[in-house]
């Protein structure tokens, strides 16, 4: 349990600081970005090393997914921040002659960020990067699943920032549901959807605008044009990494059924190059992270028609790369995975197969396998969802000039490079009404020539 009157204090604290706060200078909230980066670099054995106790991440994924991203996000917010917090000019009605408009974007104040523990640096640190840019100050609460990186981060933040920009909450659910109790200026949360709606529930009470990056299940389309080995050893990269614990992971495969076979056998083929034939035995191979989610996850593929893997390491909570023969009535099918586990399902019709998809709530991720334009087009112009990849999976998460967020089930708002800063920003609209003349039409009393004029220049 946190020191709730402690909390409450740097809270107030941080309100304070935000009327007259340094942060308010971009050259300043540069100054903190680059101390921030200096002391990640410093720290980067620490980082990899509780994300090892937490995760079993190997120091490649762990800085490859998480330390190497946050830099890159810290990289690209140091060199354009200053140019995202200057005064935009806009054009100004004729009618409004003679008058200057701009916008100018401010900080919310003090923000709220809620972070998950499946990559729990990551998706802690690189909100707070966009949080710090536009100016905010920021009460953190990591996951007390991930405890060991959950404790990093918390000695990383207090070594970088004074309390009064932001302080660090470690407890569990019942602080995270007392911190929601407080009317924040905004509130950025990253995990399930079902505390997601409490979040938004919470939210409402005061008012507070949140972003909301949640999960689902993201399909893989792979058709008959679809470059099949290629394909394989994409997927399973991107399913399998984190042992499948991530919201952009496919979720399942949903292939023509006349590649299912050759798709089968070339995926089989990947788990063991990339991880070998014993994949339990693979100290990279990283596990599930904790009890909870290891039994979950095993309940998954019972009674399921196994093509490979299944089997676990209890004393490890580690789970194969598992492929599922499935159809929509699966156990796999009903719940988001986020485990090692892959299900597949195939189509005979296209028409058919997006009519299945539109039928499901919209994904966070999607993905097209095709060599043929019109078949991705087809599926990317008739289904929603968050964001995706052409012939790839999840490296659109990777590039600091692409808005990452969901819609609807899975979330609300994005961010990363300068969506990130716009989430963080109230934009101000301003004009500036020049003294030296003063256009008569609009006063009273009203007549016919100035309604004249007033169609005339409205038009």
């Amino acid at each position: 349990m946190v020191d709730k009157e402690k909390i409450l204090a740097q809270i107030q604290e941080q309100r304070e600081n935000q009327i007259s706060s340094p942060l308010k200078d971009p050259k300043y909230r540069v100054q903190l970005l680059k101390k921030l980066r200096c002391n990640i670099q410093q720290m980067e054995g620490e980082i990899l090393q509780a994300l090892q106790q937490d995760l079993g991440k190997s120091r490649v994924e762990g800085y490859m997914c998480e330390v190497g991203m946050v830099l890159s996000e810290l990289n690209y917010m140091i060199k354009h921040l200053r140019k995202f917090a200057k005064p935009k000019k806009v054009s100004s009605p004729i009618a409004q002659f003679p008058a200057k408009s701009y916008q100018v974007p401010t900080p919310y104040g003090v923000v709220l960020i809620i972070s998950p523990w499946n990559y729990p640096f990551m998706l802690t640190l690189d909100p707070i990067i966009d949080a710090i840019s536009a100016g905010n100050s920021i009460v953190v609460k990591p996951s007390e699943t991930s405890k060991n990186t959950s404790a990093v981060i918390a000695k990383l933040l207090e070594k970088t920032f004074s309390p009064k920009e932001v302080c660090v909450c470690l407890g569990g659910r019942e602080d995270c549901e007392f911190l929601l109790e407080q009317p924040f200026d905004h509130i950025f949360f990253t995990g399930s959807s079902r505390v997601g709606k409490i979040v938004l529930e919470s939210a409402s009470k005061h008012f507070t605008p949140v972003t909301l990056e949640l999960g689902g299940k993201s399909p893989c389309i792979v058709d008959q044009t679809a470059n099949i080995p290629l394909s394989a050893k994409r997927i399973v990269f991107g399913k399998f990494l984190n042992a499948g614990q991530t919201c952009v992971a496919p979720d399942f495969i949903y292939c023509h059924e006349s590649v299912k076979n050759k798709l089968v056998e070339e995926l089989k083929k990947q788990i063991v190059l990339q991880y070998s034939e014993k994949p339990l035995e693979n100290e990279n191979y990283p596990k599930l992270i904790n009890e909870k989610q290891f039994n979950f996850a095993c309940s998954l593929v019972e009674g399921e028609k196994v093509l490979l893997g299944g089997n676990v390491d209890n004393s490890s909570f580690k789970i194969e790369p598992t492929l599922v023969d499935a159809t929509f009535e699966s156990k796999t099918m009903q719940n988001e995975i986020f485990a090692p586990i892959l299900p597949i399902v195939t189509f005979d019709d296209i028409d058919n197969a997006i009519l299945n998809l539109r039928k499901m709530e919209k994904p966070l991720a999607f993905y097209v396998f095709s060599n043929k334009k019109e078949n991705q087009h087809k599926f990317l112009s008739s289904c929603d969802f968050g964001g995706g990849c052409i012939n790839d999976v999840v490296i659109h998460l990777a590039s600091t000039k692409l808005p990452f967020g969901g819609v609807g089930h899975s979330g609300m708002g994005a961010y990363h490079g300068k969506k990130g800063f716009e989430t963080f920003s109230h934009t101000r609209s301003i004009v500036d009404k020049k003294t030296w003349l003063d256009l008569p039409i609009r006063y009273q009393p009203h007549t016919k020539k100035k309604e004249k004029l007033i169609r005339k220049f409205m038009r």
